[in-house]
C-alpha cells in the first residue's frame, strides 16, 4: 500500500502556516480538484487527499496530534490505513465554507435571507419605448407579524433541541478500516433548525413566515427591451430569524407593434411610395414615434432604398440621446393603366417580377399601418 503524504505538503503550506494560510489553500485546492469541476481521471482522489489533509490540520487537536505522531492514530495502535484523519462532514461542509462565508458548519439559528423572486409584465411597444409607471400585485412569503418570525407564541421563545443541542445536526461515527467515518445528517427532532417550537404562533403556525398579497410600484425606464430584467431589492420573499429580504426580477417582454420594428435602439419601418413619386421626387410625410416628419425622396429612388431620420428612435437606456428610425421605400406598381400608359412603359423596359394583384394587395396592407402609425396607434 502506497504511504500517506504528508498533510502539509498536500496543501502546499508549511508546518508553521497560519490557520488562515490552511484555509486559503484548501479552498482554493478543493475548487481546483472538485469532482464536479474537474474531470480528470484522478481528481476525485486528490480531492478526497486534500479534504483529509484540512480536516486534521484545521483542527488544533487533531493537528497537535499529527504533528507528534504523523498517520499513526495513537487511539489505534501502529493502523497506518489513516486513522489519524475523520472524515466528518463530506461535501456539504465544503460548500458551507464556499457559500456560507464563515468556514465550518452553518448555524442553523443564524439568521437567513429570503428568497429571490421573478415577475414576467407584458408592455405595449411605445410603453417600452417612452417609460411608464404601474402597479403590480405579486404573492410573497413574509416576516409573520405576529411572531416577528421565531415561530412562537408572543410571550413564548424556541427552545434549543435537547437531541442535536442546537446544532441542527445529528453525528453517526462508524470505525471502518479506512479511519473512523462520521456521517453528519439533518437531526430528525427539530428537522434540522437546531429549534423546538413547544407553542407555535397561532397566525404562522410555526413557521414564521405568512402568504400575502402585496402590491408594489413599478417604474419601468424609457428604452428598456424585451428580455430586459429589473432588479427590486428587498421585495422578494420574507427572511428567516431576522434575515433580510430576497429581492425581486421583473422579467420585460415586449409587445410587437404593426408599423413598427425594434433593433436595439434603432426603430426601422416600411413606406410606400408611387411610381411617379420615386421616378420625379416628393416630399412625403412620415410617423415616428412621437410626432410626424417631412422627408425628402429623391428623383429616381429605388424600390428598398433606405432614408434614415436621426434622433427619431428609442431613447438610450444609459446614457443620453436616441437612436435613429431607418425607412425603407417600397415602390407600388400601379395595375390599372391604359393602352397609352402601358405602351409609354414598355418603352423602359420590362415589368416587375411579382404579379400585380399579389404587389397591391401588399402595398393595401402598408397603407393601412401607415394610417394606424399617424394615428399614434
Amino acid at each position: 500500500m502506497a504511504s500517506k503524504r504528508d498533510y502539509y505538503e498536500v496543501l502546499g503550506v508549511g508546518k508553521d502556516a497560519s490557520a488562515d494560510d490552511i484555509k486559503k489553500s484548501y479552498r482554493q485546492l478543493a475548487r481546483q480538484y472538485h469532482p464536479d469541476v474537474n474531470k480528470a481521471a484522478d481528481a476525485e482522489t486528490k480531492f478526497k487527499e486534500v479534504k483529509e489533509a484540512y480536516d486534521v490540520l484545521s483542527d488544533d487537536g487533531k493537528r497537535s496530534t499529527y504533528d507528534r505522531f504523523g498517520h499513526v492514530d495513537p487511539n489505534q495502535g501502529m493502523g497506518g490505513g489513516g486513522g489519524g484523519a475523520d472524515f466528518g462532514g463530506g461535501f456539504g461542509d465544503i460548500f458551507d465554507m464556499f457559500f456560507g462565508g464563515g468556514g465550518g458548519r452553518r448555524d442553523p439559528n443564524a439568521p437567513q435571507r429570503g428568497n429571490d423572486l421573478q415577475y414576467t409584465m407584458t408592455v405595449e411597444f411605445k410603453e417600452a419605448v417612452f417609460g411608464k409607471e404601474t402597479e403590480i400585485t405579486i404573492p410573497r412569503t413574509e416576516t409573520c407579524d405576529t411572531c416577528h418570525g421565531d415561530g412562537a407564541k408572543p410571550g413564548t421563545k424556541p427552545e434549543s433541541c435537547s437531541v442535536c443541542k442546537g446544532s441542527g445536526q445529528q453525528e453517526v461515527v462508524q470505525n471502518t478500516p479506512f479511519g473512523r467515518m462520521v456521517n453528519r445528517r439533518a437531526c430528525t427532532n427539530c428537522s434540522g433548525t437546531g429549534r423546538v417550537i413547544k407553542e407555535k404562533c397561532t397566525t404562522c403556525h410555526g413557521a414564521g413566515k405568512v402568504k400575502r398579497q402585496r402590491k408594489i410600484n413599478i417604474r419601468i425606464p424609457a428604452g428598456v427591451d424585451d428580455g430586459a430584467q429589473i432588479r427590486m431589492s428587498g421585495e422578494g420573499e420574507g427572511g428567516l430569524r431576522g434575515g433580510p429580504a430576497g429581492d425581486l426580477y421583473i422579467v420585460i417582454r415586449v409587445k410587437s407593434h404593426e408599423f413598427f420594428e425594434r433593433e436595439g435602439d434603432d426603430i426601422y419601418c416600411e413606406v410606400p411610395l408611387t411610381f411617379v413619386q420615386a421616378a420625379l421626387g416628393d416630399e412625403i410625410e412620415i410617423p415616428t414615434l412621437t410626432e410626424k416628419v417631412k422627408l425628402k425622396v429623391p428623383a429616381g429612388t429605388q424600390t428598398g432604398t433606405y432614408f434614415r431620420l436621426k434622433g427619431k428612435g428609442v431613447p438610450k437606456l444609459r446614457g443620453y440621446g436616441q437612436g435613429d428610425q431607418h425607412v425603407k421605400v417600397t415602390i407600388v406598381t400601379p395595375t390599372s393603366l391604359t393602352d397609352d400608359q402601358k405602351d409609354l412603359l414598355r418603352q423602359f423596359g420590362g415589368q416587375s417580377g411579382d404579379s400585380a394583384s399579389n404587389d397591391q394587395e401588399h402595398h393595401e396592407t402598408i397603407f393601412k399601418k401607415m394610417k394606424k402609425a399617424f394615428r399614434g396607434e
